[in-house]
């Protein structure tokens, strides 16, 4: 849990962090990284790694094997550990808050970054921490394109390609499309500006027509730019008095994807599901795909 991080970061010196860099390396050729290798990284004498890495045991920031010979890696705690020291060294968090979204292959917290100028408030943004691989790593690569063709890799792997194909599609769209502004990625986490208003699933619309017009209107002008969601719900999509903002973008896919058209209407048909249930409002899904289309 990232409170337990939380409470271990103060104590992570110079060497601890470059103890869990070290088997971040080692962990893209070996399944558990052996000691010798990471001592070979560290330059810290036996003695010293050993005792480092037993605290860093039993606070569950590595985990560790003695068979066949004595391995180590890092798990989501010591990646989120790295993770945050480079956004606190880069001056894009200062402090992290609660955790205001959880899901199979994410974590979403609340955080701070402070201002340029002293006197202004500090400024909220969201940290997204990847977690592809936690549940069912081999589910994962099955449907990833992006993890398709790889043989080894891990699990914080994965977790890393999916955050960065997140972050490179977020700075592609930005300008484009209504989603929140992408601040910074690090291994497999991404600062954002927050959501504008809140998730459509537990909101209860008063001009829910208009709302659907914008959504459709923001999946139209994605196709335009040749992508597509492949993820949408009522579940990414937030709403607020200036419009709509689509969230969770890993699964995104291109329109020359073999599954473009069932992908896209996939998301449109849950969109349109959601709007027909709660709010009794019927479009027919071949028309707006039409629509969607039209002019691309």
């Amino acid at each position: 849990m990232i409170d337990d991080v939380l409470k271990f970061f103060r104590t992570l010196d110079s060497k601890d962090l470059r103890i869990l860099t070290g088997i971040e390396i080692g962990m893209k050729n070996y399944e558990w990284v052996p000691i010798e290798e990471i001592r070979k990284y560290t330059k810290l004498s036996f003695e010293q790694l050993e005792y480092r890495l037993f605290k860093l045991y039993k606070s569950n920031i590595v985990v560790g094997t003695k068979t066949p010979y004595e391995g180590y890696q890092i798990y989501f705690d010591g990646y989120d550990a790295l993770a945050l020291n480079t956004f606190v060294k880069r001056g894009v968090v200062s402090a992290i808050g609660d955790e205001i979204g959880v899901g199979k292959e994410s974590v979403v917290h609340e955080a701070i970054q402070e201002p340029e100028l002293a006197i202004a408030d500090p400024i909220p943004v969201i940290i997204k921490f990847h977690r592809e691989g936690r549940t069912s790593f081999k589910r994962v690569k099955r449907v990833r394109d992006h993890l398709v063709d790889r043989e080894h890799f891990s699990w914080i792997y994965a977790a890393r390609l999916a955050a960065k194909r997140e972050y490179d599609i977020m700075q592609t769209l930005y300008d484009k499309i209504s989603i929140p502004k992408p601040l910074d990625h690090n291994r497999h986490a991404i600062v954002m500006a927050p959501a504008k208003g809140s998730i459509l699933v537990k909101t209860r619309l008063l001009e829910p027509e208009w709302v659907l017009d914008e959504i459709l209107s923001q999946i139209k002008i994605v196709y335009s730019e040749g992508i597509i969601h492949s993820d949408l719900s009522e579940y990414n999509i937030f709403v607020s008095d200036e419009g709509v903002e689509f969230i969770d973008w890993p699964q995104y896919v291109t329109v020359e994807h073999p599954h473009a058209d069932e992908l896209l209407e996939r998301d449109v048909f849950n969109v349109l599901t959601h709007f027909r249930r709660k709010y009794n409002l019927e479009k027919d899904l071949d028309e707006v795909i039409s629509q969607i289309k039209e002019d691309a």
